[in-house]
């Protein structure tokens, strides 16, 4: 019980603190739209990690076809980062009140869905995120293997790493939230063309990758 609770942590924590394109929408969402908008995206996000872990699982042909097309997986996320950031720092407005604050926005249902749909796919077209999946869950799978019972050490290992990473991103919602009462219009607009331009950044460096090192992917 102790051991597999341990490494879901480790695996958990390791993931939680990668740096990526994921964590700097996390924080741009919440800020931009508030923390129900925050919640929504990192719902996607959370469910696009549980669909990975569970085709990791119990699909493993079709996550090897999938893995097989990783060139075209990396390049359709590095356009997804590209036109997002674009977006981001060009088209994307801030709502302000008369003293200069920023509006408490209001979402549709729709509004919501598309929300939720954007963290699910930026998390799922992300090739990092891919391979992470792949290869923690092929060396989990082996040490299940050695256990008394090997679905029960699965279930806790990918429980636990999945919770704790959800927690830490809710973590980084409630953080943004406290910050974005405090952000004036002006300090928005800033903090939007600088996550443009990460997003901007990542995704040319994902397509740089896939061009010198497309080989290493397939």
């Amino acid at each position: 019980m102790i051991t597999p609770l341990l490494k879901g942590l480790v695996l958990g924590f390791i993931l939680s603190i990668s740096v990526g394109p994921v964590i700097f929408a996390i924080i741009k969402q919440s800020i931009n739209n508030g923390h129900k908008a925050g919640y929504t995206f990192v719902a996607g996000v959370s469910a696009s990690d549980i669909t990975l872990v569970l085709i990791c699982n119990y699909f493993t042909s079709f996550f090897a076809a999938a893995i097989s097309h990783s060139t075209a997986i990396a390049i359709s996320g590095s356009i997804f980062l590209i036109v997002a950031g674009f977006y981001t720092l060009f088209f994307k407005k801030v709502a302000a009140r008369e003293d200069h604050l920023m509006e408490e926005k209001k979402f549709t249902k729709k509004e919501f869905v598309g929300i939720f749909l954007s963290g699910y796919f930026m998390n799922m077209l992300n090739p990092s995120v891919f391979i992470f999946w792949f290869a923690w869950t092929a060396a989990i799978i082996g040490d299940a293997a050695t256990t008394p019972n090997p679905a029960n050490y699965k279930l806790i290992v990918f429980t636990t790493c999945l919770v704790f990473v959800l927690l830490s991103d809710l973590i980084k919602v409630l953080l943004a939230g406290k910050l974005r009462s405090k952000l004036t219009a002006g300090n928005l607009k800033f903090i939007n063309q600088l996550s443009g331009l990460i997003l901007i950044g990542f995704g040319v460096a994902l397509i740089w990758g896939v061009l010198n090192f497309g080989d290493q992917l397939k």
